[in-house]
């Protein structure tokens, strides 16, 4: 049966979420932050909410997370109005280290209470960024664009000419290092000078250094930020970093900006080829491109088999959501329903039969025979086994399995293999569970 595009989405009709995955905007500023090099992340607020994005990314990364927090507490929290606990914590940072930049970031607490964290900025004699994330609005995208937005606006520089040999690429929260890594090696072998921001695939990648470091190791540099608005073309991957483009073409109106809702599979894949051969004047892809192209189609062929016949429920950030719908339903999988973090432009008219914004628990109210597999993060575990579903893990947080910054899931590559490793989860799971 043909799937019909859904033209609307909906909130999740339950008062009360009882099992939560949303993160939060500040978890997203965070990860903005460590993609540049040299960068101290300094979270304004509890030192609780500090430490819980810290755990929570170290067991994710299975890496060390560079993190400062200014600890507000309850007295701080009525008598200074943010100067004291930001100057103090900037001060202590700067004893011990020297930040390239200082990325300072907000809270619920201290945005309710009403700090002016621009004006404490300005009068900051070191380099830094800041940005409002209050827990309450939006979540892990809105933080990471935010960041991303605030560091354009603060530190590029105006241009008047471009170089058409450099491309800027802005990529959503939710792609892996490795999946920007291999969108930059992509874009490379078309003849471009790539720079990503923020850029996760030299600095969370899972590389061994020579030491442990204090600040963030990798990344893009704080003086290519300040070039970025020279660049010819930016790149936008996700719906959630138009906004950023945006605040790019500010800087200079004439660089080109090509939007790519993301990058999985065989169409998606395609039309950046398309745009790219438009851009270069290029008559045909790299050699390697045509191959990795055959390679999927066999794939969808090999793995349809095994997808047409299972219907799924994707949970995860809306942007992550996308991707993972056009490329299963390419492969004639049928999406049950799609469970959001958030809302999103992103999802719109995705093929699915319901789109919710909402928790966990709305997926336990759908019927249990709604959906043979389930794909989110590790909170979907404990939901798969209670009711005898398959699971895929994918997205934040993935607490059970080591390597997650080296997944790749998308282009022609990526999605060969994400096509291979989901039918082989279906066929051990109808195996388990006695199903053929």
């Amino acid at each position: 049966m043909e799937q019909v595009k859904t033209r609307s989405r909906h909130k999740s009709s339950r008062s009360l979420q009882i099992n939560p995955f949303k993160l939060s905007a500040p978890m997203g500023a965070t990860l903005a932050f460590l993609g540049v090099h040299q960068c101290m992340p300094l979270m304004h607020g509890g030192q609780g909410c500090a430490s819980f994005t810290k755990v929570f990314y170290t067991r994710h990364f299975a890496e060390p997370i560079a993190l400062q927090t200014t600890a507000v507490t309850d007295v701080t929290a009525i008598l200074d109005g943010g100067d004291y606990s930001i100057s103090e914590s900037v001060k202590n940072i700067v004893n011990k280290v020297t930040p390239q930049l200082i990325g300072l970031y907000t809270t619920g607490l201290t945005e309710t209470k009403g700090d002016d964290v621009s004006g404490i900025a300005k009068r900051m004699e070191v380099p830094l960024v800041y940005v409002n994330t209050p827990d309450y609005e939006g979540g892990l995208e809105q933080g990471w664009s935010a960041a991303c937005s605030a560091m354009i606006r603060q530190l590029t520089a105006p241009a008047d000419s471009i170089d058409n040999n450099c491309l800027v690429l802005l990529p959503h929260v939710s792609l892996t290092p490795l999946e920007v890594e291999k969108i930059v090696d992509f874009m490379t072998a078309f003849g471009f000078n790539v720079v990503t921001l923020p850029d996760l695939s030299s600095s969370l990648d899972g590389h061994l250094g020579e030491k442990q470091a204090a600040l963030s190791s990798g990344g893009i540099r704080v003086e290519h930020i300040r070039d970025l608005a020279q660049a010819g073309l930016v790149v936008s991957v996700g719906a959630s970093m138009i906004p950023c483009a945006h605040e790019l073409q500010k800087k200079n109106p004439q660089i080109r900006h090509h939007h790519f809702p993301h990058l999985a599979g065989l169409v998606a894949t395609d039309e950046l080829i398309k745009t790219l051969l438009d851009e270069t004047g290029f008559h045909a892809p790299p050699l390697p491109v045509g191959r990795w192209r055959d390679r999927l189609r066999d794939a969808l062929l090999d793995c349809h088999f095994a997808l047409g016949k299972t219907r799924f429920i994707l949970t995860g950030e809306p942007d992550m959501l996308a991707a993972l719908c056009a490329i299963i339903s390419e492969a004639g999988g049928k999406i049950a329903a799609v469970i959001a973090a958030t809302d999103s432009s992103a999802l719109d008219d995705l093929k699915a039969d319901r789109v919710i914004v909402g928790d966990l628990g709305d997926v336990e109210d759908l019927a249990a025979a709604d959906f043979d597999l389930i794909i989110g993060g590790t909170h979907v575990e404990a939901l798969a086994d209670r009711l005898g579903k398959g699971m895929l893990l994918r997205g934040f947080p993935n607490w059970e399995q080591l390597g997650n910054q080296l997944v790749h899931d998308c282009l022609y590559e990526g999605g060969a293999y994400f096509l291979c490793e989901m039918a082989n989860v279906i066929t051990r799971h109808q195996h388990h569970s006695g199903q053929r």
